[in-house]
């Protein structure tokens, strides 16, 4: 597979579907609708290693890029999600170059990073398997920040030009509470933060992705730049779609 990364630099916007339901069942069913990338969400979401791992082996075959969101910027964490197979990692609350940093080197080995070695019982590595693994791992890799606070905002330049980081994710939800607004990231101060943040990351030369608010918003962030857009949830979908069928019916 072409790494993610790779795929961010193609300059095609990348449309993606947040996974929050934790199942194998739904994440196989929405692997198979056309969407580029899937988000498998681990900070918000009842996931466990061992779930996200059953739903990255029913998606894997089908084609969208499996994207996995640790719960917290934590190097054990992070490794665990490598060892089980997830190449592509997003990285929740980054504020700093230096958080940036430390998220970087828990995806590495030594000496440049602190990623604990276990080739013979990754399946990542094909379970010892998978010939140069170790030396070639980190290529293969894509590691998205997310910038998501007041104090995040005044440091993207920094955290987008951080060696290692090779996109970042604007999370307008958690912005729209820090900067005073919860629960309103439409909010003009909000948007003004969003295109802020797009700026500087576009002017590091890296990749920008955004959770948008509706499908014409998604559109809307396609024109604008971003190189990746998440257009929806699992969730979002069964209830839209369980309500639309039930007000149907109701008449």
């Amino acid at each position: 597979m072409i790494p993610f990364k790779h795929r961010l630099a193609e300059g095609k916007p990348l449309i993606g579907l947040w996974q929050a339901l934790a199942n194998n069942y739904t994440a196989d069913i929405c692997a198979r609708l056309g969407f580029d990338w899937l988000l498998f969400d681990g900070e918000h979401s009842p996931n466990t290693a061992q779930t996200l791992l059953g739903q990255l082996q029913a998606v894997e075959r089908h084609g969208p890029e499996p994207i996995a969101r640790v719960p917290a910027n934590d190097p054990v964490i992070i490794k665990q999600y490598l060892d089980i197979g997830f190449r592509t990692l997003l990285i929740p609350m980054v504020d700093t170059a230096e958080q940036a940093a430390a998220a970087v080197a828990a995806t590495r080995y030594a000496p440049e990073g602190i990623r604990g070695v276990a080739s013979g019982t990754s399946r990542a590595a094909g379970f010892g398997m998978t010939p140069n693994y170790l030396a070639n791992a980190a290529d293969g890799l894509t590691v998205i920040v997310q910038i998501e606070s007041r104090i995040a905002l005044t440091n993207a330049a920094a955290i987008a030009a951080t060696p290692g980081v090779d996109a970042v994710f604007i999370g307008p939800g958690d912005l729209a509470a820090s900067l005073g607004h919860l629960g309103d990231p439409g909010h003009a101060e909000v948007q003004d933060a969003v295109a802020q943040a797009m700026t500087a990351i576009r002017g590091a030369g890296k990749p920008a992705g955004i959770f948008a608010l509706s499908p014409q918003h998604t559109r809307q962030c396609c024109e604008q730049g971003y190189a990746f857009v998440a257009a929806g949830t699992d969730i979002g979908l069964l209830v839209k779609g369980g309500k639309a069928l039930l007000d149907e019916v109701r008449g």
